[in-house]
């Protein structure tokens, strides 16, 4: 399986005051901080190496996680330090940590659960390096737990995406969970910055492609995506 960057530096104001002395990576869902369920997932779907992206208080995500042992996994960190970088910038930061090859990115504050099948290794099977260079994973708008907005994306039939147009809502949302290629960081800023420009640039490429996600899937950076979360890790 692919090495796994999990983007776990973020503010998360929108938890507060949950997240007031605490990053939300570590906010316990059904008595456990939410990034060991994360981990301990990513591990039963065959991954075993991952880098920690972090930034908001940092230390103790690392003191939770060590080495990664605890979920039989092997975890390194890459930290933004002083300046939060954005998603784009930790991933840039973080490349040295993941390898040659593509690689996933998944957000620090979402869930999912498979359809019929390893939804990772169904990404890893679509990816296909000669025509694609960023592979996102889209769940349908309509009844995405704990999401709040109005799409991202639409999708043709070939998975092709393109950008939901300004005044319509797009019928699928990116899920935060994806393969990426190192060669679409090669020239990013050294400002901080997001995936979004990643993705607009391998869209321009005609290279950026999405593949539906059969299962559930829920964002935790509300209060009802975290109950969602909690109600599914305990049925």
């Amino acid at each position: 399986m692919l090495p796994v960057a999990i983007l776990a530096g973020g503010l998360a104001t929108r938890l507060r005051p949950l997240t007031s002395t605490m990053p939300k990576a570590l906010v316990p869902v059904a008595g456990k901080p939410f990034l060991l369920h994360q981990l301990e997932y990513l591990c039963t779907q065959g991954v075993r190496q991952v880098v920690l992206c972090t930034g908001y208080r940092a230390s103790q995500i690392e003191a939770v996680v060590g080495n990664g042992s605890v979920c039989g996994l092997k975890v390194d960190y890459s930290e933004d330090g002083e300046t939060l970088l954005g998603t784009g910038g930790a991933i840039a930061k973080a490349l040295p940590l993941l390898g040659n090859g593509p690689f996933f990115v998944i957000n620090g504050d979402v869930m999912w659960l498979d359809g019929m099948g390893n939804t990772l290794q169904a990404l890893a099977a679509r990816f296909q390096p000669e025509k694609i260079s960023a592979l996102l994973l889209m769940q349908p708008t309509v009844g995405a737990v704990g999401y709040g907005g109005v799409g991202d994306f639409g999708m043709l039939p070939d998975g092709q995406l393109y950008r939901r147009p300004e005044v319509e809502v797009a019928p699928f949302i990116h899920t935060g969970i994806q393969i990426l290629t190192p060669a679409l960081f090669l020239d990013c800023p050294k400002a901080p910055f997001s995936l979004n420009r990643i993705y607009d640039l391998a869209a321009d490429q005609g290279r950026l492609y999405g593949l539906r996600h059969e299962g559930r899937w829920m964002e935790l950076n509300r209060p009802e995506g975290l109950a969602a979360a909690e109600r599914a890790l305990e049925d």
